[in-house]
């Protein structure tokens, strides 16, 4: 994805970045890039594929949620910032909370965030259950991209999340996974949507799953997890 590619696609979800807004995602490109090579961050290092599996992959989040809005928004497992920090550049009226427990990929962010001169956006070095367990019913909507199986991330996400909020995981293929969505009753949630779509130029598949938050959640914590982890996309 060239830079023509990557403002006409952006622009189809309804996106106009100004020139200040492409500078930061520059700059942001060359910090992953540079840092990268001390650090494992990600293993796609290509500008156009960085450009369309982690810029563009990461605000088709619009799709699912109106991010024009003053809204409180937390990104568990964020790595190096996907979808989170990129969400933050394109829409800086968002409050953004960033989690993750490498505290390496957290000094990294923060150095982005110093770079490009971010404000209102917060970066976490902790366990995502750690974090759930001090933080109920706190964000309006709470994401993540490619973390761990729905029914693990969503029993962890889905507290933090406030009544009537959504809980939004970013996926590549979850036909397996959605077949254990019945778990969603004792979180006191409903499955409200899933934005199937595919990628521009390569055609990978995608979802957003949206799961809206009815009531107050009765988790009881701590209880053992299984260690979430990033998967494929």
């Amino acid at each position: 994805m060239n830079n023509d590619d990557f403002l006409n696609y952006t622009s189809e979800l309804g996106i106009n970045l100004n020139e200040f807004q492409l500078n930061q995602l520059e700059q942001y490109y060359k910090l992953l890039i540079e840092w990268n090579k001390k650090i494992n961050l990600t293993s796609i290092t290509e500008k156009k594929d960085v450009y369309l599996k982690h810029f563009y992959d990461s605000i088709t989040l619009i799709k699912a949620i109106d991010l024009n809005k003053n809204i409180s928004l937390c990104d568990v497992g964020t790595g190096a910032g996907f979808p989170g920090l990129v969400l933050k550049i394109c829409f800086p009226n968002l409050k953004i909370h960033l989690v993750d427990s490498l505290n390496k990929r957290v000094i990294f962010l923060k150095e982005v965030i110093k770079k490009l001169n971010l404000n209102n956006i917060e970066v976490i070095h902790c366990r995502a259950e750690e974090f759930a367990i001090k933080n109920r019913e706190t964000f309006d909507v709470v994401t993540c991209r490619a973390v761990s199986k729905l029914n693990i991330i969503s029993e962890i996400c889905i507290p933090i999340v406030k009544t009537n909020g959504y809980f939004i995981p970013m996926k590549a293929n979850i036909e397996d996974e959605i077949k254990k969505i019945i778990f969603l009753d004792k979180l006191d949630s409903k499955l409200h949507n899933i934005i199937k779509f595919n990628l521009p130029i390569e055609n990978s598949i995608r979802n957003i799953v949206m799961i809206k938050k009815i009531k107050s959640t009765n988790v009881k914590y701590p209880r053992k997890f299984e260690k979430i982890k990033k998967m494929p996309l």
